[in-house]
């Protein structure tokens, strides 16, 4: 069977490069602007995009003086956005050490319903003291005991999803029941984390739940979205890295007795697109040159838990720094950075410089053929099943990219032309993923 190639437009304010809301084309005040994030959809499904996501946390991030920040909550502006798209799958995120099951349920199963079967939720555990402070809680949870609650939050939220079953409402005006209470099935989960009684006060959406997504790649992570996730977002810099954590993934996957072929491996991609190499590299060293490096020194002190005026612009990484397993944020992006910063020897300027594009993703410079052949080389040797396109500068670099890219991915047969089943098509069928069976139920799958 031909593979498809899954693209998801990842979209933050101004452009995932740290300095794109400094080039005179940018609007520093897009990332509260729902216009912005219209035209921006609706670029990504004019180039048949499966899905776009939106990254979120509770807590505002660094310093305000290095660029926008903020952000709209992301399920109110999906939901916005559900009614100015007809195609595109709608992925927000939300975190289970911050919310509740049964209000986060909820929402997502109003925004399944609200967009015809596009809701995807990108789980996430959320690293950081500053988060839990905001919420009364004086000390970061521990990086296990995050997704202990997690996997819990969610079986809790999968009994949500299935209180209703698909046929619980009759709507007989005749005899004048509307719906079978038979068919109710109220959770009463009690464990460790979570106590809820009752079932859900929305029905069954048109997708039976959200499409599951994950990007944690700590062991924590992976053994997560083994049992759980449909989508996986990850960054690697190299396709030796990005082959192995896709033949373990879908290792893991199997041995939770899952089909491989329901999880997806999205590694990020910002890519640097000029008609020539030369232009592509010109705009790389003109967001390079507008790197305000104090900020980028802050945050790597922070992501690399050393004390502030530790790090030096123009000396490597000192050679003793924090183990993996001390660390209780960001675990998988620790071991990335210092990975990168000691296999190419770079100072401190130069590894701010290669992160101030997607933070350890990829970055790739070159014209439109050059980025297609990388995705192209990912995706056939086994490193991907798409990727999560993290345009530097937006609106402009998702524009190059669905101009110039994807006609290419077209021309090569690994890409739609356009979208099929019509704007009924669920974010589930454009992943290849089948719709699930509700637990209370015995019908099979719909795929």
């Amino acid at each position: 069977m031909t593979r498809t190639l899954h693209l998801n437009a990842f979209l933050m304010n101004t452009g995932h490069h740290e300095a794109s809301w400094r080039l005179p084309e940018s609007d520093p005040h897009a990332h509260v602007d729902l216009a912005h994030y219209v035209r921006l959809a609706r670029a990504a499904e004019r180039g048949t995009f499966d899905s776009l996501f939106l990254a979120d946390g509770p807590h505002l991030w660094g310093s305000v003086a290095q660029r926008p920040a903020g952000a709209l909550e992301p399920l109110t502006l999906l939901t916005a956005l559900a009614t100015a798209t007809e195609h595109i799958g709608l992925i927000a995120t939300a975190s289970t050490s911050y919310n509740s099951p049964y209000n986060l349920a909820r929402k997502f199963a109003s925004l399944d319903i609200i967009s015809g079967g596009r809701a995807g939720w990108n789980i996430v555990t959320t690293a950081g003291a500053e988060a839990a402070r905001n919420f009364g809680i004086t000390e970061e949870p521990a990086h296990a005991e995050r997704y202990a609650r997690a996997a819990e939050f969610l079986d809790v939220a999968l009994k949500l999803w299935d209180s209703w079953e698909d046929d619980a409402i009759v709507a007989d005006k005749a005899l004048g029941v509307w719906g079978d209470d038979a068919k109710i099935h109220p959770p009463r989960h009690q464990g460790p984390y979570f106590s809820v009684e009752g079932a859900l006060n929305v029905p069954r959406s048109p997708q039976g739940y959200p499409l599951l997504v994950q990007a944690g790649s700590s062991e924590d992570g992976k053994a997560f979205a083994a049992r759980y996730a449909e989508a996986v977002f990850t960054a690697q810099q190299t396709i030796e890295d990005a082959r192995a954590f896709y033949a373990d993934l879908k290792a893991r996957t199997v041995a939770a007795g899952r089909d491989p072929g329901h999880i997806k491996v999205l590694p990020g991609i910002v890519p640097v697109i000029g008609s020539t190499e030369a232009e592509a590299r010109a705009l790389e060293q003109l967001l390079e040159d507008h790197i305000v490096h104090r900020h980028g020194v802050a945050n790597l002190e922070r992501l690399l838990h050393l004390p502030a005026g530790t790090l030096e612009l123009d000396r490597q990484l000192p050679a003793e720094l924090p183990p993996e397993d001390a660390i209780e944020g960001a675990k998988s992006r620790y071991t990335l950075v210092v990975e990168l910063a000691r296999r190419e020897r770079l100072t401190v300027r130069q590894l701010i410089g290669r992160l101030g594009g997607g933070r350890g993703h990829l970055t790739f410079a070159g014209t439109p053929e050059q980025v297609a052949d990388a995705i192209e080389t990912w995706f056939t040797q086994g490193a991907a099943d798409g990727f999560n396109i993290m345009p530097p500068v937006l609106p402009s670099g998702l524009d190059a990219f669905v101009d110039h890219v994807v006609p290419v991915l077209r021309e090569r047969g690994l890409l739609r032309t356009e979208y099929d089943g019509g704007p009924r098509r669920t974010l589930r069928e454009r992943y290849g993923l089948p719709r699930p069976a509700n637990q209370h139920t015995t019908s099979p799958a719909l795929v």
